[in-house]
């Protein structure tokens, strides 16, 4: 093995861990059809700002991994916002309201949609491995 093949790999396994920075694998079928079970989503780690629609990725109390649902409604509390937040499958919303501060991402869309959480970027199955990893 020469130098330059090493130094290649080398700076495909960095770009590999830069981007996965930015990606979340979808672990559960609580969001389909939007997206399904081993589904990679891109995510913005700094969001602005979280409006009804948005997909997002948050630290749930009731579950001890983060969590990839809807913001369905949004309370304007004295302490802040509070985000009633559901999966696009499921009969009935999260089980607790959910604070800023426990959401981590969201989930990014495609630059021409117009509507919040329906155009998500979604890299199709390739999530299978982490999953298999992991165990899930």
């Amino acid at each position: 093995m020469d130098l330059k093949e090493i130094a290649t790999y080398i700076v495909i396994i960095l770009i590999g861990i830069i981007l996965a920075q930015h990606m979340n694998v979808v672990v559960s079928g609580s969001m389909e059809p939007v997206m399904y079970r081993g589904d990679i989503v891109i995510i913005d780690k700094n969001p602005r700002n979280v409006e009804v629609g948005d997909i997002v990725v948050y630290n749930a109390v009731w579950y001890n991994q983060p969590v990839i649902h809807r913001v369905i409604n949004i309370q304007n509390t004295s302490a802040g916002p509070v985000y009633t937040i559901k999966g696009d499958n499921n009969p009935s919303a999260d089980p607790y309201l959910v604070k800023k501060d426990q959401i981590i991402s969201k989930v990014v869309n495609y630059p021409w949609s117009d509507d919040p959480g329906k155009d998500p970027v979604i890299i199709p199955k390739i999530g299978y491995v982490t999953i298999w990893i992991r165990g899930l």
